[in-house]
């Protein structure tokens, strides 16, 4: 007679779930349960308040027509504003720091008398005319007027290009 005894099953059911087992994978889905809802949380808080990019004013007093040596290439305003203001005996006018060739930001050569640009070669005379290099065309000019109090006011919001005959514009050039 053949006995046949009950075998314990491989698969592990209900019955062969011991509590502290079942506590342990509870506890670590809770964690994981809590750590994604934690990075979605982060990850909305920050669609929420995204980084903002604070760019200098596009106008500005740079001082008072005194302040500028005749003859000179003013660099005081060349990193926080991106201009240049060069003084002349009958007037004023303001370069953007930028060069038409792919928007590098070229430098003053004193002892050449003109703008280099670093990235690809192009130079400019003092008065932001194009003579060598890749530049397709001049520097542009920023508006430039006496403000009420007397300061020279420089506006970036308004550009003057040369090619398109608007260096001729009055508020291109500073009459004093």
């Amino acid at each position: 007679m053949a006995t046949t005894e009950a075998k314990p099953s491989a698969s592990a059911g209900p019955e062969n779930v011991e509590r502290r087992s079942f506590l342990r994978w509870l506890a670590v889905g809770w964690i994981a349960f809590g750590a994604a809802s934690a990075a979605g949380l982060t990850a909305m808080g920050r669609f929420m308040f995204p980084n903002v990019l604070f760019e200098p004013p596009t106008s500005f007093k740079a001082g008072y027509p005194e302040d500028f040596t005749p003859g000179a290439v003013d660099l005081r305003f060349k990193e926080k504003f991106g201009v240049w203001i060069i003084r002349e005996e009958r007037g004023m006018y303001a370069l953007i720091a930028v060069c038409t060739h792919l928007g590098c930001s070229p430098n003053w050569l004193p002892n050449d008398e003109k703008f280099k640009c670093p990235c690809h070669g192009s130079g400019f005379y003092k008065s932001g005319i194009n003579f060598e290099g890749p530049a397709p065309r001049p520097l542009e000019r920023a508006r430039i007027a006496l403000a009420d109090d007397g300061q020279v006011l420089i506006d970036k919001g308004r550009k003057f290009q040369y090619e398109k005959g608007q260096w001729e514009d009055p508020d291109s050039y500073l009459t004093l």
